[in-house]
């Protein structure tokens, strides 16, 4: 497998038309910013997708940054725009919450 990680998610969007599954997989991961050494806690929203090529599975992936506030549902409304990023693209793409290794080793067996 090879593991293909687009800086920004304009490349990540180009990429999908090579997709092989309608799905696209995100995780949420909270990191400390070390840069300021602050406590400002950062959700980093990674998403991932799988392509193939010949016999090649391709996973594309991407991050995107966000400060945590103090508003609960900043993380869900990240989310619902995503949601509507992907929809403008193809209707028929969905975000789902998951880890794509589990899918990957499923896929590949």
């Amino acid at each position: 497998m090879i593991v293909i990680f687009c800086d920004n998610i304009d490349d990540f969007i180009t990429f999908l038309e090579k997709r092989i599954m309608n799905e696209i997989f995100y995780e949420i991961k909270e990191v400390k910013n070390h840069i300021n050494l602050s406590s400002n806690v950062i959700a980093e929203i990674i998403l991932h997708f799988l392509a193939k090529v010949s016999d090649t599975l391709i996973l594309y992936e991407t991050k995107q940054s966000l400060t945590k506030s103090n508003n609960p549902n900043n993380e869900k409304e990240v989310i619902q725009t995503l949601k509507k990023v992907f929809h403008g693209v193809d209707p028929s793409l969905s975000l789902i919450r998951g880890k794509i290794r589990e899918v990957f080793i499923s896929y590949s067996s």
